[in-house]
């Protein structure tokens, strides 16, 4: 398994609806040898041991629990949201997901590699606020406190997915 890395936005992203409207967007990679369907990213990476800690502080902050069993149906489109997280757009290869206050974005897509392995791509995007003096859009000062966090969070998010699904 190759190491995470940070890569250029796909151009048929769906998170590009973002970027091009000014959101902080990035796009993480990691290519795993073996085929890998979206479903089976998707159930992966929201069923790792990391995305659990997250769905348990959400659990207790905004109230909004989730299981394993509902992140397998959303994997499999069977749902639209899974803990504070809505889907926004589906495609074969992609899922974007937003966040219940609309103000970030999760996505995760997967694409096959002539080697029969696979490249997971995963990234976010940060949705800047409005000044209400100015009407002027701008990153908040939590963003900026909390960008480097945020950046070796994605990395550790999709290391997990991708480890577990080499099990």
């Amino acid at each position: 398994m190759s190491s995470v890395h940070v890569h250029p936005l796909p151009d048929d992203a769906l998170l590009r609806r973002y970027r091009d409207n000014g959101a902080y967007t990035d796009c993480y990679a990691l290519d795993v040898p073996r085929s890998v369907t979206r479903a089976q990213y998707v159930e992966a990476f929201y069923t790792t041991w990391v995305f659990k800690l997250e769905r348990a502080i959400l659990a207790a902050i905004v109230s909004k629990p989730s299981t394993d069993a509902q992140a397998a149906q959303l994997a499999r489109g069977e749902r639209e949201d899974v803990s504070a997280w809505e889907a926004e757009a589906r495609e074969a290869d992609q899922l974007l997901m937003r966040d219940f206050r609309q103000r970030t974005c999760s996505w995760l897509m997967c694409r096959s590699l002539q080697d029969g392995g696979t490249r997971l791509y995963f990234g976010s995007a940060v949705v800047p606020e409005t000044d209400r003096h100015s009407g002027e859009k701008r990153m908040g000062f939590v963003f900026k406190a909390l960008l480097g966090f945020h950046k070796l969070y994605s990395r550790i998010l999709l290391r997990a997915a991708a480890s577990k699904l080499a099990r």
